[in-house]
């Protein structure tokens, strides 16, 4: 069972909606004019039980967990009554392949047969971004990655690809999973992310990422972004996620073992690994006066 957590922080103020669970139980119905429901789908009760329960603590303002089994439909049980609250959302899931699956499909597919458009952004982690300036480092002539021959092969088809992409989302690229060697030479951390000093600060893909999320009516993100914003905020008193009227946690049972991972503090070998990394990066750079 997958289970999805939302909260409401703060009461109904959608203009015109007098109850938000009628309005969620005709979008569920076969007929009408705004109905999720299309020929050839069958009704699910539990879904339709979700879809209200969900909508009686967006009306209340009141929180609320859902557990339900494989095939009760608990995405379209969450998106649509959201949708028709009117309400500002966060929309939080445990893995950035069901993120995309959210933002690029079924977000998408609701809004389509409700008739309501809503203005939507992918956020992801600084990792998952294409980060130009360490691009640049990478590919000067005598850095490191330049003298393994199939590294500096696999850079220049970066940036190839980087010519052409408009959201810097390094999961455009295939075969570029965590492991690659390519990924931290081309992506950037906290910790040696040079920030408004960057000569590249304008182009950035992660400060564009967040400019549209700033400015969306739901913003799709991930767990470990989720806590990730909340260590940021205490630690720097700056925020990545904007305030919204709604948080939803979908895959909720996956919650733990993110938290606990964010929220402690390990060192492990591969650390200590992309520290020296990291220096011989920063070091011949500054040798050459980069």
């Amino acid at each position: 069972m997958s289970p999805r957590y939302l909260t409401a922080r703060a009461p109904l103020h959608a203009a015109g909606v007098v109850d938000l669970v009628q309005c969620v139980a005709a979008a569920f119905a076969a007929e009408g004019p705004r109905s999720v429901s299309r020929p050839g789908l069958r009704p699910r009760p539990g879904q339709l039980d979700m879809a209200l329960a969900v909508a009686q603590a967006l009306q209340a303002g009141e929180h609320l967990a859902v557990e339900a089994g494989t095939g009760v439909g608990k995405t379209f049980a969450y998106l649509v009554p959201v949708l028709l609250s009117g309400q500002r959302a966060l929309l939080s899931t445990a893995t950035q392949a069901l993120q995309d699956q959210l933002f690029t499909r079924d977000i998408p597919a609701v809004s389509r047969a409700l008739g309501l458009p809503v203005r939507a952004a992918l956020l992801k982690g600084r990792s998952s971004y294409l980060c130009l300036h360490r691009l640049e480092l990478a590919r000067t002539v005598g850095s490191s990655a330049q003298r393994d021959p199939a590294v500096a092969a696999g850079l220049e088809q970066v940036q190839r690809w980087a010519r052409l992409t408009r959201s810097g989302d390094v999961g455009e690229l295939d075969g570029l999973d965590e492991r690659s060697p390519l990924r931290p030479l081309i992506t950037s951390t906290r910790h040696n992310c040079v920030g408004a000093t960057c000569p590249q600060a304008a182009a950035c893909h992660v400060n564009l990422a967040r400019r549209q999320a700033r400015e969306a009516d739901w913003v799709v993100i991930n767990h470990h972004l989720f806590f990730a914003d909340q260590v940021i905020r205490e630690a720097e008193a700056v925020d990545w996620l904007p305030e919204t009227g709604v948080v939803v946690l979908d895959e909720a049972h996956r919650l733990n073992d993110t938290g606990v991972q964010l929220l402690s503090r390990s060192i492990a070998s591969d650390h200590l690994h992309d520290l020296a990394r990291e220096i011989g990066v920063q070091g011949n750079a500054r040798a050459r006066g980069l």
